[in-house]
Formats: C-alpha cells, structure tokens, sequence
C-alpha cells in the first residue's frame, strides 16, 4: 500500500508513518499526520446456513442522565448490550458518547461526555496539545473521514474491548494506527486495521496464509488487538505503557522502566510513559503515539467542540454462512442476492477470490440474505460453483504459456499457485499441478502481497519470533540453530532479557521478488 494516509498542508506532505512493538520496530504507514519532528470442518459441496442464533448490537438513544466520573476501572455507564453469537445485525449507532447519539446532533446540555481513559490530566501537556491542534486545524478534514468510517466499526469495537476487560475509549487507538482501515498495509507488511505483523497475528489465534489474511478481518483483527493489549496492560500495570509498548516493544519500554525508575518516585503508572517520552529514550514516534492517542480521544467524543462534524455510518452488520472449498465469491454474491465488492467488504480476510482450496469457510453475507441461501446456492449452475480447472504440466510447459492458453497473465496465474517454484519463466517439471482460475474468480481476487513478507533492509525479510512465557533466548537460539550472542546483536540487546510478548529477529531470508 502507498502512502495513502497523507495530509498535503501548505506544500507540505504530514505523512503518517510509524513503527509498531507488534510490527518489531518496522516503519508502517498510519493514517495520523505527525507534526514534525516529534480444525478444518468436513467437505461441503453447496452452502451452508450457520445454524446459529443472531447477534445483535442494540442502542437506546435516548439521552441518559449526566454521568458521574468514571473510575480507571469502570465501564461506561451507557455500555451496549451484547449477545455473543455469530451474526450481528444492524443498529442505529454507538459513537462513544454518553448519550449515545449521532455525533453531529445536537447536544443535550444536561450531558457531558466521560472518558474511561485518562485524558484531562494529560490533555494541557505541551505533546497532547500539539496534535489536538493537529487534528482540528489542518488536518482537520483528514481526521473528519477517518472518524466517519471508525463509526461504522466503533459498537463491535467497543463491545470486544468491554467484554475483554479493557476500557472502550482504547477504540481511538484504531485512528491512530490506520484510520480503522481493514485493507491497510505498510511499508514494514504491517497489515490491517490493528496493524499487526504476520507472526504476532498468528501468534494472537489469527489465520494468516496466502488464502486468508484474518489481520484484514475488522472482527476477527480487534479479538487480537484486545487480547495483545490486555497482555501488556497486565504485565506494565498502565494503559499508556501498553499502548507505548504495542507501538515499541514491550521490551523497550521493560528497560527504560528499569533504567529511570529512580525517576519514577510519586508518578502513577501512566505518568511513567510521559517521563520516558521527557527522557528522550523511545524512538521518536513512540514518544507520539500515546499523545495521538489522547488527542484523537478528546476530538473523536467532541467533534463539535473542535469544529468537526460526523457523519456517522450504519454499523457493520451481516449473517454469515459456511460454504465448501474452493467456493467463487462471485457464486457466493449471487447467491446471497449481492454483488461481489459488498462481498468483499464484508469478507476483507478472503484474499483470492474464492474461498481456500481445501477449507470450508464461513462467509460473511448481508443481513437477511442467510435465509434463502441455501435453496439458492443449489439452484446455481455447476459451472457457477467452480472457482478453477487443474491442469498437469506438459515437458517444455511455463507458467507463462499456460496462462497465455488460459487467457490469463504469468501473474494472475502465480496467484493461485504459490507453490510453484518457477512462476514467469522457465519450464516446469512435467506432470506438476496447476490451478486454472476461472474468470468470474481472477476478477474477485485481491492483489495482495504474500502475507508471510516482513520487511527487513531493503533486499532481505525478517523471520521473527514472538517470546511465550517461559522462553529464554538461549531456548530460542537453539530452536533456530543459531546462538546467543547472534540474538542479541541482531536485536541490539545489550542482556539476555527478553519479555513476553517481545517480538524478536531470530534471522533473515532473501525478499522474493515482486510478481
């Protein structure tokens, strides 16, 4: 992805970039300008209605008496309902006030809105003040979009964070690292709305292959994101410090906990993070990222205060159903009376345009639509249901001519075979299998780089590890064949201290070349 999150003020490019404790100190691209400088089931042949009740996000609208302050750990006094289940359909808005109501409406004066994170203490510091500035000034209408497409998002946001023990207001933290954007994707192959690097989204449950990339997945990516933060707020005792440590490294903000904690004296656990900032010890985007975080609280939960006018999108909302392997999303839309791009806003995770070759899958479809899908999935030609041909490889046979035969081009045909050793030119061994996708599916595929890429230099790619409790370094060494000391030079460690959580370089591969 370019960098597509960019602010042009005054000539000037505020390009938002940044790097991410979970993407291992890589450069990612965000959406937020920076002030300078500072089990697999069984087979299925047709689809298959998930027999499960519906979920339901429900609002009551209206206004709710003025609300006391609320503790650190207190939940919001207008939570939202929740019944766990695998659909959520539709409601008329949650955008994180206390009166619950469309953020452009007119305000109840009886009404004020309450913050579960600690933003008033903060919000006077000379960091703080300079993105509010931000954010409400020049890029003003850039904040303004990014807040009105996290609306759509916000009540499944704010529900995972309730229900993971954290506080709701941690939503902002979405603006911050890519404007609530499921497709985002990074200079360092940080991908999706919680930015996460390939091996810590598997490590946090989700599916990453080059069929499915669930870090796209707005559901299935905020169950980690909650999860991770949950994590490193119970190992720094502070929801700054995780959100410094989600950004930096648990093990960066570890050491300098530990290197100036004579300096600590009097200071509760969130203030620690704006010493740190003070000691010029993080890197200098991580020394921004909670002050962002902070500021874009205050903007998002009054825009009108700060001349900002939301317009507030439905909530993401469907039913879903399980269909069988190698399923075209084409087939699936026509099925669910959709068209394929509703499928894949939905969808996001799928990536090739059907569903894997050998998984069935549960596919997200519009509210309703689960009820006749079934009897109109059936009713679809054979020819509609099938997402590609196998062919064997003929002595003297490339990629290239077999996608030249098939109307296809090298690379449209690498997509879906990448296994294949050879995928432009060369010849392939003969009797090697090939998958032919048909044109219906070609269409409704995704250009996405492979997912298992983290960007390391500028010709090599990381392999990373993610530290388990009770792991030492030596124990990783010696998983990876390698040694002690090389961990920590490639980690620039000066101890052998490592932290749960930590995501750790353990060695290095050759980039493939781009297709």
């Amino acid at each position: 992805m370019n960098l597509r999150n960019a602010v042009v003020l005054g000539g000037a490019v505020l390009a938002a970039a940044a790097c991410a404790g979970h993407r291992a100190g890589d450069p990612r691209v965000s959406p937020v300008p920076r002030a300078a400088p500072q089990g697999r089931p069984a087979t299925l042949s047709t689809g298959e209605v998930t027999e499960r009740p519906a979920r339901q996000f429900s609002v009551d609208t209206t206004p709710s008496p003025r609300p006391q302050p609320a503790s650190d750990s207190a939940r919001m006094a207008d939570s939202v309902p929740v019944t766990k289940t695998d659909v959520v359909r539709g409601a008329t808005g949650l955008f994180g006030d206390s009166a619950a109501r469309p953020v452009a409406a007119a305000v109840d004066s009886a009404t004020e809105p309450v913050w579960d994170i600690e933003v008033h203490a903060y919000e006077a510091t000379k960091r703080v003040g300079r993105y509010v500035r931000l954010f409400s000034g020049p890029a003003k209408e850039h904040i303004q979009l990014q807040l009105e497409r996290g609306s759509r998002y916000e009540p499944m946001i704010r529900a995972k964070l309730r229900d993971g023990g954290l506080p709701e207001d941690m939503y902002y933290l979405g603006l911050v690292e890519s404007g609530w954007d499921p497709n985002a994707y990074s200079r360092a192959a940080a991908v999706g709305m919680w930015q996460f690097m390939a091996t810590t989204a598997r490590d946090m449950g989700m599916r990453v292959d080059w069929w499915v990339d669930e870090r796209r997945d707005p559901v299935r990516s905020t169950t980690g994101a909650v999860r991770f933060i949950k994590d490193l707020k119970e190992q720094f005792g502070s929801l700054y410090l995780a959100a410094a440590a989600y950004d930096g490294g648990p093990g960066r903000i570890a050491r300098g906990l530990s290197r100036y904690a004579d300096d600590f004296e009097g200071r509760t656990r969130d203030d620690l993070f704006f010493v740190l900032a003070d000691k010029n010890y993080l890197r200098a985007e991580t020394r921004e990222y909670v002050p962002q975080l902070i500021a874009a609280a205050l903007i998002g939960k009054e825009p009108e205060r700060y001349g900002l006018t939301i317009r507030p999108q439905a909530p993401f909302a469907y039913d879903s159903v399980r269909v069988g392997p190698a399923t075209p999303l084409a087939a699936i839309a026509s099925a669910a009376s959709t068209s394929v791009a509703t499928l894949l806003d939905l969808n996001p995770q799928i990536l090739r345009g059907m569903t894997p070759p050998k998984d069935s899958l549960r596919v997200r479809i519009p509210v309703g639509a689960a009820d006749s899908f079934s009897v109109n999935f059936a009713a679809l030609p054979s020819t509609a249901r099938t997402a590609f041909k196998s062919v064997e490889s003929k002595k003297n046979q490339s990629v290239s001519s077999i996608a030249n035969k098939n109307g296809l081009t090298a690379h449209q045909l690498a997509m879906f075979n990448p296994n294949l050793k050879r995928l432009k030119s060369g010849n392939l061994a003969p009797g090697q299998t090939v998958l032919v996708p048909t044109a219906a599916v070609v269409a409704a595929a995704t250009n996405a780089p492979d997912p298992s890429i983290e960007r390391y230099g500028s010709s090599r790619t990381r392999v990373l590890h993610v530290v388990k409790a009770g792991e030492t370094l030596g124990s990783i060494a010696q998983r990876y064949h390698t040694s002690t000391s090389a961990l920590m030079r490639m980690n620039g460690l000066k101890r052998a201290i490592i932290f749960p959580g930590q995501s750790i370089v353990v060695g290095t591969k050759a980039r493939k070349a781009k297709r």
